[in-house]
């Protein structure tokens, strides 16, 4: 039955395949922390991340500190010729933001076809590279992203160590330095 009058064209909002691809995405993330014990934080307003994992020790105490992190989700995710790499691009804007942060930024993408997901640890992946001048890059940059770092409850538990890292880091540079 239409409500509308009749000759009247109706236009809605759809909910569209990319929609649709972007909520697995997320939702096999969520997944992924819950089943290591770990509980994440969704961000309304999206600015280059999209969830904030949070981390608890044996106990079930909440530790400090977060892990941002970025989903992107595709059906058709370039793999390079080696069938070992993805390489997909990132913005110029959501990287400077990224490299700029002090606790870990991973980089998630989902692959929709095979249901599963690779990440990339980005600070480190571009501290890596004695070459990198954000100034010089476009508006994009591809990012190469390997398929053996598949997003897992382990690899959960591998963020909650790079940010325990990050904040021995801050602990030491304290002591050293003082107030």
């Amino acid at each position: 039955m239409n409500d509308e009058p009749e000759g009247r064209t109706v236009h809605r909002k759809r909910r569209t395949k990319e929609h649709v691809i972007a909520g697995l995405g997320v939702n096999f993330v969520e997944r992924c922390a819950l089943l290591a014990g770990y509980s994440v934080e969704s961000i309304e307003h999206d600015y280059g991340v999209d969830l904030l994992l949070f981390t608890y020790n044996e106990a079930g105490e909440i530790e400090n500190g977060s892990v941002s992190l970025q989903v992107k989700a595709s059906d058709n995710l370039t793999v390079l010729a080696d069938q070992e790499t993805v390489s997909f691009p990132i913005a110029r804007a959501d990287l400077d933001h990224w490299l700029q942060e002090l606790y870990p930024c991973i980089l998630i993408v989902y692959d929709a076809q095979a249901d599963e997901a690779f990440w990339l640890y980005v600070q480190a992946y571009f501290k890596g590279q004695s070459d990198f001048d954000i100034g010089r890059i476009g508006e994009t940059i591809q990012v190469r992203l390997s398929k053996a770092n598949r997003v897992t409850p382990a690899a959960m538990r591998r963020f909650a160590e790079f940010k325990a890292r990050v904040l021995q880091q801050a602990e030491k540079a304290e002591i050293e330095y003082g107030d």
